[in-house]
């Protein structure tokens, strides 16, 4: 018969104490992930587990598996394998780095004439995510070699290759981005198709495929690639 619960819970404390569960975690693998309690990146241990219950504070009956879970060696909390999902802060940077310059090379092959203004503002947007030493020239011979290689043509209509190349490029940043980063990416693509003039057909094209990968409404697009034609 179970001990009466008194007013001060006493008796259910006391019992708790006789009888309880235990997890025993056991590694099964490690890495580096971005610890959503620490708010930076981590060493962490995945773990899985299993459970008894406890009399007296010693394992008597196995209670079956439990886990797998992520625990941080920093802040020692458990999370959800689905931690691992979210990219830590070097590789997040890379992705960010390697999106614009994806997106810098299409729209600078979608421009007919490749001309400085364009290269020179895709060299500033490019610098700034994460390439210093990129210049105009860099960018001019990586469009001319990507055209050599795939056959495009400047100036012509976004194909199926270059579609591929940017969804790549962009779907799995995409989730990682709030709202306004992902406009960002879109933005610049769009600072480096008017730096020339207005948009052309192939630039439009491309820069709706741009806004697609990031999960940007088709009339979102519109009004941020009309937006950045008009003077601050």
């Amino acid at each position: 018969m179970l001990p009466e619960r008194g007013q001060d819970g006493r008796a259910a404390t006391g019992f708790a104490r006789v009888l309880g569960h235990r997890t025993a975690w056991t590694p099964v693998g490690d890495g580096e992930f971005f610890c959503p309690g620490c708010g930076g990146d981590r060493n962490y241990q995945r773990l899985t587990g299993r459970r008894r219950f406890t009399l007296l504070g010693l394992p008597v009956l196995p209670r079956g598996e439990t886990g797998p879970v992520v625990e941080c060696a920093s802040c020692q909390r458990h999370y959800g394998t689905d931690a691992l999902d979210h990219p830590t802060t070097t590789r997040f940077s890379a992705m960010l780095r390697d999106a614009v310059h994806t997106v810098a090379l299409a729209v600078l092959s979608a421009n007919g004439s490749c001309a400085r203004t364009s290269l020179e503002t895709a060299a500033v947007a490019v610098r700034a995510a994460g390439f210093p030493d990129c210049t105009r020239e860099q960018l001019a011979a990586l469009v001319d070699a990507l055209a050599a290689d795939t056959g495009r043509v400047h100036g012509e209509p976004c194909t199926p290759g270059l579609a591929i190349e940017l969804h790549e490029a962009l779907d799995p940043l995409a989730p990682h981005l709030a709202p306004v980063g992902r406009e960002a990416i879109l933005l610049q693509g769009a600072r480096i198709a008017l730096a020339d003039g207005p948009y052309t057909p192939a630039e439009r094209e491309v820069l709706a495929t741009v806004g697609a990968a990031l999960t940007i409404r088709a009339d979102e697009v519109t009004r941020l690639l009309a937006a950045a034609r008009t003077p601050s």
